[in-house]
């Protein structure tokens, strides 16, 4: 099986989780609402689709280093095959509007997870991993792709897989930032047009009702 094709998979076996961690942010952020003036477009009820596309687009949560990364992890995780992969659907750009308006944990825990991998790759490569090559940057997340098992020569179980949750974690914002592009949708295979059709208000005359 094709990565592409193991991703879309962990993304729909894993949307209602997913759904559900959302809703329970979400709530919790209007619980507590950040005052008018620090309101996000996408809070204030703007359809930002079209400001994600921009050519003059700028980060509103990450910085230049951050963005670039995440660029960098989002083309790695899904790159472009036969058709456009997560860099091409603009993932990190999403997920950078998402984030802005989230509550701090889970702001932190991003940040968390793509300070990991930076630190990983200091530690290996001596250089932060958007510096590294190509051949470093594969080398080091299939590293961190497949969890550590149990040893099977002394029988104790293995400690908590602190990199590979990392790695999950970013993997796991990349693909339904992905898949909820238009990009991502027609690759599960949406054709583009709307999802319920063109609506059509009762025929009945007035008063016949059943």
């Amino acid at each position: 099986m094709k990565r592409r094709e193991l991703l879309r998979a962990s993304v729909i076996t894993g949307a209602t989780a997913a759904l559900g961690s959302s809703l329970s942010i979400t709530q919790t952020a209007a619980q507590t609402p950040p005052p008018r003036s620090e309101l996000t477009p996408a809070q204030r009820g703007i359809d930002a689709s079209n400001d994600l596309a921009a050519p003059g687009w700028k980060p509103i949560f990450l910085d230049e280093h951050q963005n670039e990364t995440l660029i960098i992890l989002s083309d790695l995780i899904i790159p472009a095959t036969d058709t456009p992969g997560a860099k091409e659907a603009l993932a990190n750009r999403y997920i950078d509007l998402l984030l802005a308006a989230e509550p701090r944990e889970s702001q932190k825990a991003f940040l968390n997870s793509l300070g990991f991998i930076d630190g990983e790759g200091i530690r290996r490569y001596k250089a932060a991993f958007r510096y590294l090559t190509k051949e470093d940057q594969d080398d080091l997340l299939h590293s961190l792709a497949f969890p550590m098992g149990n040893s099977g020569w002394t029988g104790e179980a293995a400690g908590p897989d602190i990199g590979h949750g990392h790695f999950q974690h970013l993997k796991q914002r990349i693909s339904m930032a992905y898949y909820s592009s238009q990009i991502g949708a027609k690759e599960l295979g949406w054709d583009g047009s709307p999802a319920h059709g063109v609506y059509q208000g009762c025929e009945h005359s007035e008063g016949k009702h059943k």
